[in-house]
């Protein structure tokens, strides 16, 4: 089977919060099914990890389930990034696959500031935790050095998932390029950093995000009951899946705002004069291997934080809300979820306490706005704006972005980008539906001066 005869797409989408599986409609982009389940974080010995048997029990039963209807002819994946998988001889795991928000001993972290290489090699700024995916290994190979010893592959964490459908071993550079320390996205290869932690041989092949690895292991047909040959494609960081038809429909220069758990801006074509590895901008890779200047903060997780447990507000409430907060300078300052985004070192704290749900609501989006165009202002980034995931939902949100950005604003009609990026691997063509944004907030730019002055003393 042609891709041109594919009707039907699989696609396996792992968020940090939840995971999916998704079947998109090859002509549409429309999503005909979808399954969802929380993304566990175990936290037990011998650190946090994510309940990889249980998100495999979840993708088998689900893609059973897909199998009979609607059924689908090939089968992408899409995962956070931050992650990858050490196997060991038996292709097994040789350690859990490691939470990357996990805080490493301030030894441990000393000794790898000391080893990894510059941000002017990498464009990959020093983040906490694990978010640098070359932190995880140095980690996982000094404090664990006998089970290090057993691992014979390591694989970023979306092509694990293809290694299990199809067992065979793949690497991908835009898992490669979000911010491992491990990848020099204007070279194309691997940083020096692979050499100081020993473990080039132990690094799968580099493949291409739009190669069909193989069809799912006969094994694995047979239980889920596929009656036919289904390729799967060696996948793609989620990010770069929500750039992906972007890329294809608008062209360069553009700007793509990805929302889910982080909120990322994409650059593409800036050619910013200076990235300051301070304030977690970064170069992306592609899926066709170029670099993209990058911006990031956790405004899902934030937004969540935010406005738990507050009841829906009408629009009149909030209408009514947004007047206040322009007229009285209710603000929210950076930064809810500290050590990450623009303001890493900053405490949020509020200008003067909402009253009400509607101005908490109201102030949680203008902040929101406001932090997504300091991620644009730090990458220089132009062109035509579109906005997908989560906050492409957000009337307010995109107001305040279309009114501070002052060019053309988009909605992104897909409800999970990613997943639509996924499946254009495949080889498949979706046009995906988009909405010109139109609506300003008066007074807002005096409101968000006064934000951004405040927001850099705090």
């Amino acid at each position: 089977m042609s891709t041109r005869d594919f009707k039907r797409i699989a696609v396996i989408d792992i968020g940090k919060t939840n995971a999916k599986v998704v079947v998109v409609d090859a002509v549409s982009g429309r999503e005909i099914a979808v399954r969802k389940t929380a993304n566990a974080v175990l936290r037990e010995p011998p650190y946090p990890h994510f309940d990889i048997d249980g998100l495999w029990t979840f993708i088998l039963a689900t893609l059973r389930e897909f199998a009979r209807a609607p059924g689908f002819d090939a089968l992408s994946i899409t995962t956070h990034g931050a992650s990858g998988v050490l196997l060991d001889q038996e292709g097994a795991l040789a350690l859990p696959v490691l939470d990357y928000e996990h805080l490493y001993p301030e030894e441990i972290q000393a000794a790898y500031a000391a080893l990894r290489p510059d941000f002017a090699l990498t464009s990959s700024p020093a983040l906490t935790g694990g978010l640098n995916f070359g932190a995880q290994l140095h980690f996982q190979k000094h404090q664990f050095p006998d089970a290090f010893s057993r691992v014979a592959t390591i694989l970023t964490y979306p092509q694990y998932w293809a290694y299990k459908l199809t067992g065979l071993a793949a690497n991908e550079a835009t898992s490669l390029g979000c911010h491992t320390d491990l990848w020099l996205p204007f070279e194309g290869t691997y940083s020096p950093l692979v050499d100081r932690l020993d473990i080039r041989k132990l690094m799968a092949p580099i493949r291409s995000a739009f190669d069909a690895l193989g069809p799912v292991r006969a094994d694995i047909a047979e239980d889920i009951g596929l009656s036919h040959r289904v390729p799967v494609y060696c996948g793609i960081h989620d990010s770069n899946a929500s750039l992906l038809p972007h890329l294809i429909g608008l062209g360069t220069p553009c700007t793509v705002v990805s929302t889910g758990t982080w909120v990322i801006s994409f650059g593409v074509g800036a050619r910013p004069q200076h990235l300051d590895p301070t304030r977690d901008t970064l170069v992306n890779v592609d899926a066709n291997g170029g670099p993209v200047p990058s911006a990031r903060f956790m405004g899902g997780r934030e937004w969540d934080q935010l406005t738990q447990g507050l009841p829906e507000t009408t629009e009149a409430e909030q209408k009514t809300a947004l007047q206040m907060l322009l007229d009285r300078g209710l603000m929210l300052l950076p930064s809810v979820v500290e050590g990450t985004g623009p303001f890493p070192h900053h405490k949020a704290r509020w200008t003067m306490e909402p009253t009400s749900p509607a101005e908490r609501r109201v102030a949680a989006s203008l902040y929101e706005a406001l932090m997504t165009m300091t991620c644009l202002e730090l990458i220089e980034a132009a062109g035509p704006i579109v906005v997908e995931g989560p906050l492409a939902s957000n009337p307010l949100y995109l107001a305040a972005l279309y009114t501070l950005a002052g060019r053309p604003l988009y909605t992104s009609e897909a409800t999970t980008g990613t997943a639509i990026g996924a499946a254009l691997l495949t080889g498949i063509h979706i046009e995906v539906p988009m909405h010109l944004v139109d609506e300003r907030i008066e007074g807002l730019q005096a409101y968000a001066m006064a934000w951004n002055r405040l927001a850099r003393t705090t």
